[in-house]
C-alpha cells in the first residue's frame, strides 16, 4: 500500500493534560496540544483526548442506553453498563476534529473505542439486550456513520481501539466470542466511499501475547480489513514479529516502538535493530512508528508526567528520521 499519506510520525490520541487545564479551558488546552505536536514534527494531530475523560468517553457520553456505574477496575475505567440499544442524535468527535483542520495543515487523526469493545465490556445479561452481538452490531452502525462524517470533515486517520483482541486470539472467552468480536469489528472498518489518504486503523491490544497462534492472527487481519494495524513493538519478544509476520502485504502497520507506561528513554540503536527485522519481512515504506499506547487513555491517571511524553514523542520523530531521512 506504499503511498504519500504514511503518518510516519504517528501517536494513538490521548496525551496527558495540562495540570491547568481547567483554568484554561479545553479548546485553548487543544490549540495548545496541536502547537505542541506541530513542534514535535507529528504527522498527526489530534485533541489529546482532552474534552473527554477516557479513550471510550466519545461514544459512552455520546449515545443514549449506558448507565454509568460507582466501580472503576485497575486500569482507573469507569464501568459502563448497557441497560437498552445505543441511540445518538449528533456527532461523537466530529465536531472537535473538524476544528483541528482549522488550527494547522497536519493531517487531523480521530480515536474511536472499537464497537467489539465496548460491546465485550458492557453487555450484562437479563438487562433488555439478547446478546453482546446484538448490542455490537448496534454501535458499529453508529460507529460506522461517525466514521464516514470524519472523513467528510478531513479527517485523515480513524484508529478503533480494542484491547481485548490480542489477549482473545483464537478463544471463546467472555460475553463476546473471538467469531463475534471479528464480525463487529469488521462491520465499523468498512467504508465503502474511500478519498485518498483515509486510512482506517485498528489497535488490537497495548501488549502482545506471550505466543502468537498464528492462525488466529491471520483470521484477525483477514477478516477485519483494517487499512492500518498499530501493533505493540516495545519489548523486543519474537511474539512482537509475529504479529508483524502474519500482516497482509496490502496493509500498513504502525510500531508501537517506546514504551508508554515508564519514564526511561529507550537506546536508539536497539529500536533501530528491531525496526531493521521488520525491514526483512515487510516493507518499510508501509510502516510508521508510535508509542505503545496512549498517555493518559484516562484523563485521571496519565502513565507519565508532560515532560517524560514529550522526550518519548522526541525519540519517536527521532528515530523515524533515522529510517527514513525527511521524507514524510
Amino acid at each position: 500500500m506504499a503511498d504519500t499519506f504514511n503518518y510516519r510520525i504517528d501517536h494513538h490520541g490521548s496525551l496527558v493534560r495540562p495540570a491547568d487545564l481547567a483554568a484554561i479551558g479545553v479548546q485553548q488546552a487543544v490549540e495548545d496540544a496541536v502547537v505542541f505536536q506541530r513542534k514535535l514534527r507529528s504527522t498527526v494531530v489530534t485533541d489529546g483526548d482532552f474534552p473527554r475523560e477516557d479513550f471510550r468517553s466519545a461514544v459512552l457520553d455520546g449515545v443514549s442506553g449506558f448507565r454509568r456505574t460507582d466501580e472503576v477496575d485497575s486500569d482507573g475505567l469507569v464501568t459502563w453498563v448497557a441497560e437498552s440499544l445505543p441511540k445518538t442524535t449528533g456527532p461523537l468527535l466530529a465536531d472537535w476534529t473538524a476544528k483541528l483542520t482549522e488550527l494547522t495543515v497536519i493531517a487531523p487523526k480521530a480515536s474511536l473505542p472499537s464497537p467489539a469493545y465496548l460491546a465485550a465490556t458492557t453487555f450484562r445479561p437479563g438487562l433488555g439486550i439478547s446478546s453482546a452481538r446484538e448490542l455490537g452490531e448496534a454501535l458499529t452502525e453508529i460507529i460506522q456513520a461517525e466514521i464516514e462524517l470524519l472523513v467528510s470533515k478531513g479527517v485523515r486517520l480513524i484508529q478503533l481501539n480494542n484491547p481485548l483482541l490480542l489477549g482473545q486470539l483464537g478463544t471463546d472467552s467472555g460475553v463476546l466470542s473471538f467469531e463475534d468480536a471479528l464480525a463487529v469489528d469488521a462491520l465499523a472498518v468498512r467504508l465503502d466511499d474511500r478519498p485518498e489518504g483515509v486510512r482506517i486503523g485498528v489497535c488490537p491490544g497495548w501488549a502482545a501475547p506471550a505466543v502468537v497462534d498464528r492462525a488466529a492472527v491471520e483470521r484477525l487481519y483477514a477478516e477485519v480489513a483494517a487499512d492500518r494495524w498499530i501493533l505493540p513493538f516495545h519489548q523486543g519478544t519474537e511474539a512482537e514479529l509475529d504479529l508483524v509476520r502474519a500482516l497482509p502485504e496490502d496493509r500498513d502497520v504502525c510500531l508501537g516502538v517506546v514504551d508508554a507506561t515508564v519514564p526511561e528513554l529507550e537506546d536508539i540503536d536497539t529500536l533501530l535493530a528491531r525496526i531493521d527485522a521488520v525491514g526483512e519481512i515487510k516493507d518499510l515504506e508501509d510502516a510508521a512508528l508510535s508509542p505503545s499506547r496512549g498517555f493518559a487513555d484516562v484523563a485521571s491517571r496519565p502513565l507519565l508526567t508532560a515532560e517524560e511524553q514529550r522526550k518519548k514523542l522526541v525519540l519517536v520523530e527521532t528515530v523515524a528520521r533515522y529510517v527514513w531521512g525527511n521524507e514524510f
